[in-house]
């Protein structure tokens, strides 16, 4: 792959670093922009989207027809490194999850019906959306074919009775995708539905109280007793829920990634700061080299990430699944996120530890990056799977037509 960038992507990614500059890092600066969930709040929030909507700088990982700009994953994995520079970043670009990926494979899978009716609101920024896959035990989580929630036909359309929980964003979503079983076929037996928060039906039962700092929304557990869904309303077709699940997750996996870089990056220039002026025992902590050498292991350490996220992107773009690439990354990038915080909390001492600086809500809300889209175990033995099936080709490159 070429590793160099277009200069329309490159102008994209500089507005955003000045975008996000001027205006959000001030905002994140003022704990009164805070929400009651670590978040930002709804007021500057929606300020910060009009200028991003005025500036051109709002979905950037849709089609043009769709009111996005357009960007390729390689041009996405550029410019969401640069917004996450922000622990607010993405959704001012509305960018974040769950909505960056319900948007994506919205557009990819939806007809030109449900594009309007559940697409469109998603991406003008009037409602929030959720997907609601993962259930409690015996249900199922990182194996969909598990899943218990049923969906019968009902003349017209479906019921849906069961459970899910631990869905980001339920809490504040208009729009779901929901992933319920139609019949026992191991590969045909699951099929995605498009429903309303105003429909009756359904309820949340509990907003999950979790370890880190939430999107909006939160994550919530769902209770379906008789939810109707109209046929019309079925994403792809009855059956195809695997195939709208494996489409999303593979794309919204490698955008976690994305922004995680620049989260690693953000507690990088934090630490960075900090070494460079603060002072003990007759020198500065930059000098020392045992903090030089934490420096340079978390440098390679991101450089690896961008590597391994640039890869699975470009791979993506020629219209690879990419699933080897992809859970390389989410292995590696979970982790680097999690060790970044983790060495600029220890440079930074207690400062570190408290709230003067934003590597404590980076700590918390790394831990989940582990576990998020498949945990680490399961994207190891997706690698090993692949390794016994391709042997020696598992590295193989790719050869030009030429």
């Amino acid at each position: 792959m070429d590793f160099t960038i277009s200069p329309r992507v490159e102008d994209f990614r500089a507005r955003i670093a000045r975008f996000v500059e001027d205006e959000i890092l001030p905002v994140e600066a003022d704990r009164a922009n805070y929400d009651a969930h670590d978040n930002i709040a709804a007021g500057p929030l929606e300020r910060l989207r009009q200028k991003a909507r005025s500036e051109g700088l709002w979905c950037l990982q849709l089609k043009k027809e769709t009111g996005g700009q357009e960007l390729g994953r390689v041009g996405m994995a550029v410019c969401y490194e640069e917004m996450q520079r922000s622990i607010f970043g993405p959704v001012v670009f509305n960018s974040a999850a769950p909505d960056d990926g319900n948007m994506m494979v919205l557009e990819a899978a939806g007809t030109p019906e449900q594009k309007e009716r559940w697409l469109a609101p998603i991406v003008a920024g009037q409602v929030r959306s959720s997907f609601a896959m993962t259930e409690p035990h015996p249900g199922g989580g990182s194996d969909p074919s598990m899943i218990g929630t049923t969906a019968r036909r009902d003349g017209g359309g479906y019921v849906i009775d069961g459970q899910k929980w631990f869905i980001t964003g339920a809490g504040d979503a208009q729009h779901f995708i929901l992933v319920a079983k139609t019949s026992d076929d191991a590969r045909k037996g699951l099929t995605a539905f498009l429903f309303d928060a105003d429909q009756p039906g359904w309820s949340i039962r509990r907003r999950i109280p979790i370890m880190g700092p939430e999107e909006h929304g939160g994550h919530c557990e769902l209770d379906f007793d008789g939810l109707e869904v109209g046929a019309e309303n079925v994403l792809l077709n009855e059956g195809d829920g695997l195939k709208v699940t494996q489409m999303r997750l593979g794309v919204a996996r490698l955008t976690h990634c994305m922004r995680w870089l620049g989260l690693s990056k953000k507690c990088v220039e934090i630490a960075t700061e900090y070494a460079q002026r603060r002072e003990g025992f007759g020198q500065k902590l930059i000098e020392r080299e045992s903090i030089r050498m934490m420096f340079g292991d978390l440098a390679m350490q991101i450089e690896m990430g961008r590597l391994l996220v640039m890869k699975a992107a470009w791979a993506l773009d020629q219209g690879s699944f990419a699933r080897k690439e992809v859970s390389m990354a989410k292995i590696h990038v979970a982790n680097l996120l999690h060790r970044a915080a983790d060495t600029a909390i220890q440079i930074n001492g207690a400062r570190g530890y408290s709230a003067d600086t934003p590597l404590e809500w980076i700590y918390r809300y790394a831990r989940q990056a582990r576990l998020v889209d498949g945990a680490d175990e399961v994207h190891k033995m997706v690698l090993e799977r692949t390794l016994t099936a391709e042997g020696r080709d598992f590295w193989s490159w790719d050869v030009a037509q030429g």
